[in-house]
């Protein structure tokens, strides 16, 4: 697997602490996206959790970055916060339909994130993955599932996982369960223990492990598509560490 399809970023590009230590001084806000794309390859972002965009925000997210840069979309809390996930139908219809589209080939995996209260409920939460579209017109749509409860930990939502081919979120967090490697046709990881004492968030043992742990994700066992997001803990510092773990693996930065 080409080194390209491992995808190292940040969750969103706009966070005050940023400006003083990752952003060059004095830069415009509205090209915060512009630098940020530049300096990491892929975002998650956050804000579609919360609030529905439109298709000309999609549209200039894709023109503002990248020919290789990747978007994952958290999707609306909206289908994902509810009592019954096989009622989610619409808020999964309004949110595919918002724009994502027109992202284009910058359209990464839709991460689909649960509360940590949120049990595993196998009948429900088929149902729920029965209602998620495959296709965006011609575009084949990605799914990922972010699941915060230790009673997805188990073999009847592996195999759900499997069957209905969407991946789980991997995550190094202590507070969150997660399955000892990521599951599924995309391995996506999600890294939260970035420490504010070290000029990187985490060790360079540590950022060392990660890239072959990364490559290893790509190649076995088969190649997919890889994407590791440095998302929580000392926020301040994912940048630096997703960085890090680009030099790591060979990435070369495209063009300002």
């Amino acid at each position: 697997m080409s080194k390209a399809n491992i995808k190292a970023g940040i969750g969103g590009w706009t966070y005050e602490p940023w400006r003083d230590n990752f952003y060059p001084k004095g830069l415009a806000h509205a090209k915060e996206l512009n630098y940020a794309s530049r300096k990491v390859s892929a975002i998650e972002v956050n804000g579609t959790y919360y609030s529905t965009f439109k298709p000309e925000t999609f549209k200039k997210w894709h023109d503002d970055t990248p020919a290789d840069f990747v978007f994952s979309l958290k999707a609306s809390r909206f289908a994902t916060n509810r009592k019954l996930l096989s009622g989610a139908g619409e808020s999964i219809t309004r949110f595919i339909d918002s724009g994502v589209a027109e992202l284009g080939d910058k359209l990464g995996p839709i991460v689909w994130q649960f509360m940590p209260t949120k049990q595993f409920d196998a009948e429900d939460f088929e149902a729920f993955l029965q209602l998620l579209p495959k296709k965006e017109g011609s575009r084949v749509l990605r799914h990922v599932m972010d699941v915060r409860h230790e009673s997805f930990i188990t073999p009847e939502y592996k195999a759900l996982a499997k069957k209905h081919k969407v991946s789980t979120v991997f995550t190094d967090a202590d507070k969150f369960p997660s399955f000892e490697e990521p599951e599924g046709d995309v391995a996506y990881a999600r890294l939260m223990m970035a420490d504010a004492k070290l000029k990187a968030g985490y060790a360079p043992k540590a950022l060392d492990t990660w890239a072959e742990r990364a490559k290893g994700w790509a190649a076995s066992p088969k190649k997919r598509d890889v994407f590791v997001y440095f998302i929580n803990g000392a926020k301040e510092k994912a940048p630096a560490a997703a960085g890090a773990l680009l030099e790591r693996l060979g990435w070369t930065p495209p063009e300002p």
